[in-house]
């Protein structure tokens, strides 16, 4: 008899070694961090001004970053009330119940039957009779048509647990958590866009209004000039021409008020829908030709910026899901250890029901199932995660590469927008002396008509080009700091 369980427990050894010898032998799907080749530095990178106390862009936060209260003031009413930021705000929520979800795989799924009641009925024809002696125990025969042919009466608990052998729910949970983890970057990334695109609109407000001021002052202008060459046609000095030419000339600067109007009224309704309001007028007291940044910032090392910007940690946490999932097709390949228990009363007849220990049954199944041939089913589906792992680093290296461009990109902008603001600044004042010495000769009959048009024109295009390069300064500056990541770390 010793013998006999010797060479049992010797059996089991060596089977269970061997199980673990096999589980230890299954590949598993671990990760591990893309590398892709970096520069050092931009390729503007000197574009900045920095100093030796310099604050890297990327280490700011919105609110040191811009200084304008009123600009400030919509960035916070779009932060609370934008429609964008609470869809992002519910697809965590939705995340974290999946993660909590998840969390618990590891613990069997229990199940109760509080009260099942089972008839089935059959008539003379069926193959068969009422089972367990039913109508015996009724004190009558069965009938020939629609008689039950069996009742159970059951209350139990069942038990059902899957041991997580080879990894399968570790793999899940690293799935989910990564996917949760999405769900916040991609909160991060819509509320750096929601602010970029804040800024903007406001700035692109600040234009519109300079645009305006600048052809009020010049239909004002030209106006002056029609009434001097009015006089002029009236004492016979000039054609009917030269009216007509100053007239036309008038009109370009008064057609430009109400498409500003225009595009004012636009620009404010998209401002507003953005902080989640109904259209309204958008309060600003700032000019564009006083809004001046003095920079002592600095933009750091590709690298750096790398790691903190949204888009790029949630392509990473992609990358991460999907690999994770290779894991979960693995794993569906092998067989599946699960343990089932169940107990509680069964009885024939509801009288019976809760009759103990008569009405007691329990039972326990021990299955280890594999698959064999399933149409191919589960090594498509482990090649296809494979292959969607490989898209997921693709994309993360294209994420990487693109927010390096844009910062390059936003460097490049600011790298030249100051001496184009210098010459732009230079054609302004020259146009304006030109117009004003312009006058004075027309007024003295040394000028003709035509060089006042002319004088006037191009001053009105180049305060509205001057104003334009000063917006894109401004946008430059947005769009850098978006591109470096939005002050998120």
């Amino acid at each position: 008899m010793l013998k006999k369980h010797l060479y049992k427990y010797t059996v089991y050894s060596f089977t269970f070694s061997g199980f673990l010898i096999f589980v230890s032998c299954v590949p598993q799907s671990k990760y591990s961090a893309p590398k892709f080749e970096i520069p050092d530095n931009y390729r503007t990178q000197d574009s900045l001004k920095v100093s030796n106390d310099s604050t890297n862009i990327a280490d700011i936060d919105w609110k040191s970053f811009f200084e304008d209260t009123q600009l400030l003031s919509l960035i916070e009413k779009g932060l609370e009330y934008n429609f964008d930021i609470q869809t992002a705000l519910k697809n965590i929520e939705i995340a974290d119940q999946k993660i909590k979800q998840t969390k618990l795989e590891w613990l069997p799924s229990l199940g109760m039957d509080i009260g099942n009641v089972s008839y089935q009925y059959r008539s003379e024809n069926y193959y068969g009779t009422p089972s367990s002696n039913y109508y015996k125990h009724k004190g009558s025969d069965a009938p020939d048509k629609m008689y039950v042919n069996s009742a159970q009466y059951i209350t139990g608990l069942s038990l059902s647990w899957e041991l997580d052998i080879w990894g399968k729910i570790k793999s899940k949970n690293i799935e989910a958590l990564a996917q949760y983890l999405q769900t916040h970057e991609a909160k991060k990334a819509i509320q750096t866009e929601l602010i970029a695109k804040i800024a903007e609109g406001y700035y692109n407000l600040l234009l519109l209004d300079a645009q305006m001021e600048v052809a009020e002052t010049n239909y004002e202008l030209t106006k002056n000039t029609l009434r001097i060459v009015e006089l002029q046609r009236d004492a016979g000095q000039i054609t009917s021409l030269a009216i007509q030419q100053t007239k036309n000339q008038m009109l370009v600067a008064k057609a430009l008020i109400p498409s500003l109007k225009q595009q004012i009224a636009v620009q404010e309704n998209a401002i507003s829908l953005l902080t989640g309001q109904f259209p309204q007028d958008i309060e600003r007291q700032a000019k564009l030709a006083t809004v001046e940044y003095e920079e002592t910032l600095s933009v750091g090392v590709p690298l750096y910026m790398v790691n903190y910007r949204p888009d790029v940690k949630a392509a990473e946490l992609e990358l991460k899901a999907k690999n994770a999932a290779v894991g979960v097709a693995q794993t569906n390949r092998y067989p599946e250890l699960t343990i089932d228990l169940s107990g509680g009363v069964n009885s024939m007849l509801g009288k019976n029901w809760f009759d103990i220990p008569g009405s007691l049954f329990g039972s326990v199944i021990g299955k280890l199932a594999a698959p064999i041939f399933n149409n191919r089913k589960l090594k498509t589906d482990f090649e296809v995660a494979k292959l969607e792992r490989n898209k997921a680093e693709i994309n993360l290296q294209k994420t990487v590469y693109t927010a390096i461009t844009e910062v390059t990109d936003a460097l490049n902008n600011l790298s030249t927008i100051d001496e184009q603001i210098e010459i732009a600044e230079e054609q302004v004042s020259t146009s304006r002396l030109g117009v004003k010495q312009s006058n004075l000769l027309f007024n003295s009959g040394y000028a003709t008509y035509i060089e006042v048009i002319n004088a006037q024109k191009n001053m009105l295009d180049n305060e509205l080009n001057l104003n334009k390069l000063k917006q894109n300064k401004l946008l430059s500056r947005v769009q850098l700091y978006k591109s470096l990541g939005g002050g998120w770390k």
